[in-house]
């Protein structure tokens, strides 16, 4: 009897172990699953690389107090102007992967300073995890109206008749307006000297004056002085004809055949964010760009609404940085 009660006890106490060991697993399994459903439960930051006032501040800004309500939780935007952005970038790289920290960034700032710099303190395909792109930026091609063009084949055949008198200007070098009309001539066939100029508005003056007589820029500049008869719009760099400038051409509907560059502007955050947190965000600014004010406003800014989550937008990453690298390459733009 002394044993089967000895062994009875050793059945019991097993089986009582087990109770508790499945119980601890089940207390653990509630605290973990709140934890990650409750993402975000505290303020988010974003970081923008350039300065307070200018264009991607504007697009954090549109997009924040929306953010705000569909996560619930303060969208703070928080600037680190400096490198073309690239202080902002390596500030967020260097940040905790949690979702808290994350980058809004431009054409720039994603693809072209990888090819433009030797030694940038950032990667973005190693450092980042793509949340959304959120808006594209087509630009339009400008001349002088002091030029004896009225479209684009026109200007096209003014260039090859005088190889090197053309001159283009551009918000310096290694930008978007630098490197677009690189694209355009290589496809053309002509050949512009650059002037870089140290932002857009002296090259515009220059423009307007006649003292450049091409240049490349953000669509909202670009409409105003064409409609004001300051400068003359040849055509826009998108697939679509923008709705600013209705009644100017595509490139490609001009004769330049699949002819398509935009900057555009996406979120990031650090590498090695959880994937349920990416998922999250990124639905979070699928929810904001269906919203008809917000896409309303940003055409107003000169950006066009145009959400990609973050694998189509992985996707798309990988597709335009070797075309910029191309181009910098192209332009002799590239830096130590």
């Amino acid at each position: 009897m002394t044993n089967e009660k000895s062994g009875a006890a050793r059945i019991a106490r097993r089986t009582l172990a087990r109770a508790a060991l499945a119980a601890a697993a089940a207390c653990a399994a509630a605290v973990a699953l709140p934890a990650l459903a409750a993402f975000p439960d505290k303020p988010i930051k974003v970081v923008v690389g350039f300065p307070a006032g200018g264009p991607l501040d504007q697009h954090a800004r549109l997009l924040a107090d929306k953010l705000q309500a569909v996560l619930g939780q303060p969208i703070i935007v928080d600037y680190k102007p400096g490198a073309g952005g690239s202080v902002g970038a390596e500030s967020v790289a260097k940040s905790a992967p949690d979702g808290y920290t994350l980058m809004l960034a431009n054409t720039g700032v994603s693809v072209i300073n990888g090819a433009l710099y030797s030694k940038l303190p950032y990667n973005t395909q190693r450092d980042f995890v793509p949340i959304a792109r959120t808006a594209m930026q087509p630009l339009a091609l400008l001349v002088t109206p002091k030029l004896p063009v009225k479209n684009l084949q026109e200007f096209i055949a003014y260039a090859k008749a005088r190889p090197g008198q053309v001159n283009y200007g551009s918000a310096g070098n290694g930008g978007i307006s630098h490197l677009v009309p690189e694209m355009f001539k290589t496809q053309a066939g002509i050949y512009m000297v650059h002037i870089p100029y140290r932002g857009s508005a002296p090259a515009f003056t220059d423009l307007m004056g006649g003292q450049v007589q091409f240049m490349a820029e953000s669509i909202p500049q670009a409409a105003n002085y064409h409609k004001q008869g300051k400068v003359r719009a040849l055509a826009v760099t998108s697939r679509e004809r923008n709705p600013a400038l209705p009644d100017i051409p595509t490139v490609i509907e001009a004769g330049l055949k699949g002819f398509e560059v935009v900057g555009f502007y996406g979120f990031f955050a650090p590498a090695a964010t959880p994937k349920d947190v990416v998922a999250r965000l990124s639905d979070a600014f699928r929810q904001v760009l269906a919203s008809p004010e917000v896409r309303e406003r940003m055409v107003s800014q000169g950006a066009d609404p145009a959400f990609l989550g973050s694998e189509d937008f992985t996707r798309f990453l990988a597709t335009e940085t070797p075309r910029w690298d191309k181009a910098v390459k192209a332009s002799g733009a590239k830096m130590d």
